[in-house]
């Protein structure tokens, strides 16, 4: 038969509450310090260059802050640059390009831009399927272009589109009556064709804005104008022979081009 012991159990000492709540608070913090020494192993295993910031121009250009599925805005873009530009932790800045183009005013608005970072450190364009026409615009700014054999590039030209739908409103019975300040006021309507002023007045608009772009592509890109006046879009392989881009290569290949520049200047 056992005896009950009439002793109270002996405690060790450091054995409280108190000790066990110390010792869990210090696994705690050594188990939270590994993590965070792992993730940032992990950030610089899978960032070859970490002083090189990617910023992306994807869709058709626009003005305003904004980004979509399908479209960009200048300032969204311009902010990006502007910001990596005074980032003291970022060496060089790669612009990653894939876009038909757009408005001829967001793209001056984001060469303002492109032009402030690059006054402060290299800014490199790297294209992808598609950087053609005021996207291309914005690239000949870069201090590099690299673009896939593949890239289609170059478009570089003015367009300007008008609808007539007339001959379908007068089949189904509708009549539009116009009240006008000025003879072109209304210019553009889907209702009527353009009168032959307008059209003159369009061509001109067109033929200025071309005039612009193409004298300051072939002042940054020093490209004949005969290789590229025609507005044809070009293949990246045929863009490098004519100085569109200046190296063949994707997105890894821009981030090591970018990093050498950045070497090169400190």
């Amino acid at each position: 038969m056992d005896i009950p012991s009439i002793y109270p159990a002996m405690i060790t000492p450091g054995q409280g509450p108190r000790s066990t709540l110390k010792w869990l608070l210090i696994i705690i913090g050594v188990l939270f310090l590994v993590i965070c020494i792992f993730s940032v192993v992990f950030v610089i295993s899978e960032t070859q260059h970490p002083g090189v910031k990617v910023i992306r121009m994807e869709g058709t250009l626009a003005t305003g802050d904004f980004t979509s599925d399908d479209s960009v805005g200048s300032e969204y873009v311009g902010n990006q640059l502007r910001a990596a530009a005074d980032d003291p932790t970022v060496d060089a800045i790669v612009l990653r390009v894939d876009s038909p183009g757009g408005s001829p005013a967001a793209a001056e608005e984001i060469i303002s831009d492109l032009n402030y970072a690059k006054s402060k450190k290299p800014v490199v364009v790297s294209m992808g399927d598609m950087a053609t026409s005021a996207a291309y615009y914005v690239s000949a700014h870069a201090n590099l272009i690299y673009a896939d054999p593949d890239t289609l590039t170059g478009a570089v030209g003015v367009i300007w589109t008008f609808s007539d739908i007339s001959g379908w409103m007068n089949q189904e019975g509708y009549n539009v009556t116009v009240v006008k300040s000025g003879a072109f006021k209304d210019m553009g309507s889907t209702s009527r064709a353009l009168s032959p002023a307008e059209e003159a007045y369009a061509q001109q608009i067109v033929n200025e804005s071309f005039e612009r772009f193409i004298d300051d592509v072939t002042t940054q890109r020093m490209i004949s104008r005969s290789d590229i006046a025609d507005g044809r879009v070009i293949r990246g392989a045929d863009a490098l022979k004519i100085n569109l881009v200046d190296r063949l290569g994707n997105l890894n290949d821009a981030i090591d081009g970018a990093q050498a520049l950045a070497d090169a200047r400190k």
